[in-house]
């Protein structure tokens, strides 16, 4: 087998686009407000053209053929169109071309490899009430997870704080290049996020410890404290004096739009309860994540607007996922809901592409008639929906950031992998070359992750 290991000077130059000047020219356009802004700067790329691909947009409920521009880091054409003279062409000879993977719920970085307890930062399990804490402060730039799933060909990832709480604290979403801070990968302006929880894990956790201890206290808990945060709102939309409250702020904040409610959910009749709670209090609920039975609720979901993530066969490990189907996926969609694929574990997120073949699989199997280019839209296209991010990416059309990947065969196939793997139209990846981003940690130690993927 071929060492994909890429030489220090390689990496010290992926690292090279995350030097203080620019960062500091990104933070210049920011959002001033943010307390703390993304300082992200794409690295330097070329103009390239992939010619004679097999072209999987996002878009499209077909496959296409026909070639790629990329110039400044975004895309110029899709199909055909005038190519400057200076490009660098890559005849890519038949094979796949597809957006970036988005997985909308990962846990890399809050809980890194190595798996150890010093790394367990997704879960601030003292109070069932903790929207004042964000997953981006614990978020470990160096977990060597970030580089597999780059070769899994994510180039967006949305990291969840855990599903303790009611109110587990914001998640941020980020780019996955290389980066001495959390805040050199963010999403520049991606809208923030809430992640909430419902049903077994709460009460589990805090049924010994003062409450809740079933699923009446959980809802009497995000009543009582929208309750709060309304009142807190009213007093900050005075514009008079009043005593800042983190906590009540971001609650305050999703009241007001800005943020975006993603919802850990199992039950199909909970999923509804929580529908009924966003409308009394006049917010919304972007995503539930897991929603093992989405599937009975399809209809519902559409009508208001609301996405679900989901595994494609992950269920019955504890009796809210139990009367799950390989079908969840597919059912959501031919529903007209938002239907999309997450990984919530750091093996899965380096393989996404075959959860959803194997969702795919299981619906037409059942009687759908989902074609492979539509199904794609829950690894790319509707992520970046539920992500606020969708004017920037998830598909290949003219005027996105190019996040691209190169295929060496039918990325429905177990065993197609990624040739090459663009952000921003920067190469991260190549399969060929053995470019790859390593983790600082990796630095001296054996390389375990050869013929991992």
């Amino acid at each position: 087998m071929k060492n994909y290991l890429v030489p220090l000077t390689l990496t010290l130059a992926a690292l090279a686009a995350c030097q203080p000047a620019s960062e500091n020219k990104a933070a210049e356009k920011s959002d001033k407000a943010l307390a703390f802004p993304s300082t992200y700067s794409p690295q330097p790329s070329n103009t390239v053209l992939l010619k004679n691909a097999k072209l999987i947009d996002g878009v499209s409920k077909e496959i296409r053929e026909g070639d790629l521009l990329v110039a400044d880091g975004k895309i110029a054409f899709v199909g055909t169109g005038e190519v400057p003279d200076d490009a660098t062409e890559i005849d890519v000879e038949g094979r796949f071309v597809t957006p970036g993977i988005i997985d909308i719920h990962s846990h890399l970085g809050n809980y890194p490899t190595p798996s150890v307890r010093a790394h367990g930062d997704g879960n601030e399990a003292t109070s069932p009430i903790t929207s004042e804490v964000d997953a981006e402060h614990g978020v470990w730039p160096q977990d060597p997870g970030f580089d597999e799933a780059l070769q899994g060909g994510v180039t967006t990832l949305h990291i969840l704080p855990g599903s303790a709480n009611l109110f587990g604290g914001k998640g941020v979403t980020l780019r996955n290049v290389p980066s001495r801070t959390v805040q050199g990968m963010k999403f520049p302006d991606a809208p923030e996020t809430l992640k909430m929880a419902c049903g077994e894990n709460p009460k589990r956790v805090y049924g010994a410890k003062g409450g809740p201890a079933s699923r009446m206290g959980n809802v009497a808990g995000y009543r009582k404290n929208w309750i709060k945060a309304a009142e807190y709102k009213a007093k900050r939309d005075k514009g008079g004096d009043y005593k800042r409250d983190l906590q009540l702020e971001t609650l305050a904040d999703v009241l007001d739009g800005k943020i975006l409610v993603n919802m850990h959910c199992y039950r199909a009749d909970e999923m509804v309860q929580i529908l009924d709670i966003a409308k009394e209090f006049d917010y919304k609920v972007t995503t539930f994540h897991h929603a093992v039975e989405s599937y009975k609720i399809g209809d519902i979901l559409a009508d208001n607007d609301v996405c679900s993530a989901m595994w494609a066969d992950w269920g019955s490990f504890k009796m809210e996922s139990y009367d799950y189907i390989r079908e969840n996926v597919p059912f959501v969609h031919a529903a007209g809901a938002c239907a999309m694929i997450h990984s919530d574990d750091e093996n899965n997120v380096q393989r996404l592409n075959q959860e959803v073949a194997k969702t795919w699989s299981d619906g037409n199997r059942a009687g759908l008639d989902i074609s492979k280019a539509e199904a794609w839209q829950w690894l790319s296209t509707n992520p970046a929906k539920a992500l606020g991010i969708l004017d920037e990416t998830g598909t290949l059309e003219a005027g996105k950031r190019a996040d691209i990947v190169v295929w060496n065969g039918d990325p429905f196939s177990a065993y197609a992998r990624p040739d090459k793997v663009m952000i921003d139209g920067a190469i991260l990846y190549d399969r060929e070359t053995g470019l790859k981003p390593k983790s600082d940690f990796r630095l001296g130690h054996a390389d375990l992750s050869e013929g991992v993927r």
